[in-house]
């Protein structure tokens, strides 16, 4: 069976412009990390029902990859499907770390969706992919589209393409597990400030490399001073210089 990878992606900028209910909307750049990403494949399998092979720490229905098997079920109703995640397993070799910032959960999600399709001639889509997706985390629709770089607005669901030259980036993640819901509720109590349309629309069109080398982590990114008032050892990893990815762990910089 075809090997298919799942890569990470930093967040270059974060910025929250307003509430939708109990979501944050954003403002964010997301860029795909090209030397980091899990590797996916099929493989036979006699267990008669949805089994994944790798090392999670979570139980297999509160995998990502998992809900989206549930949310593709639903969405088509294809008794294919089913028949064929009852004779094979999802194998998954995870190098993303987990609660890291890295969409790990998010991008192995987008991939099984990407894989069912063209193993079983679904005919979906990328909308609808990403659509399917969206139920199944924020920020799945990015990794749907494969973009290697792209402005996500909305509460992830809003995904445009972004042409710029592709970044070398050195990520470091300690050994720290940040609850994002954590982090965003820190920010909504203690932070919250959206920024201004204008400064979206200036945002969106600023490189990634130009943000990297005139905003400091704290600008860049509304999330890094609540993770860093949640978490407090964080601050024995930060060094000027480097930015810090969705609501962390992850600390990235640019090589060029």
């Amino acid at each position: 069976m075809k090997l298919y990878k799942a890569y990470a992606k930093v967040n270059i900028f974060l910025k929250i412009t307003g509430k939708r209910e109990n979501y944050h909307e954003i403002i964010s750049r997301f860029v795909r990390v090209n030397t980091l990403f899990d590797e996916l494949s099929f493989i036979a399998s006699d267990t008669k029902k949805f089994t994944i092979v790798g090392d999670f720490s979570c139980e297999t229905e509160q995998n990502t990859i998992y809900k989206a098997y549930i949310a593709l079920k639903e969405a088509t109703a294809s008794k294919a499907l089913e028949q064929f995640m009852s004779t094979h397993a999802i194998f998954v070799k995870k190098n993303i770390p987990a609660f890291a910032g890295l969409g790990g959960g998010s991008s192995d999600a987008a991939t099984y969706l990407t894989m069912c399709n063209e193993e079983l001639s679904l005919g979906l889509s990328l909308e609808e992919l990403a659509s399917i997706g969206s139920k199944v985390g924020a920020d799945v629709p990015f990794f749907v589209y494969g973009y290697a770089s792209a402005n996500v607005s909305g509460i992830g669901e809003v995904v445009e393409v972004f042409d710029e030259a592709p970044l070398e980036l050195e990520i470091f993640t300690p050994n720290i597990e940040i609850s994002t819901p954590k982090v965003y509720g820190i920010y909504r109590e203690n932070f919250y400030n959206p920024i201004s349309i204008a400064i979206v629309e200036k945002l969106k069109k600023t490189t990634s490399l130009e943000i990297l080398q005139t905003m400091d982590a704290k600008e860049a990114n509304d999330l890094f001073a609540p993770a860093m008032q949640g978490y407090e050892e964080l601050k024995n990893y930060y060094s000027d210089g480097w930015h810090f990815s969705g609501s962390g762990s992850s600390f990235f910089r640019s090589g060029r």
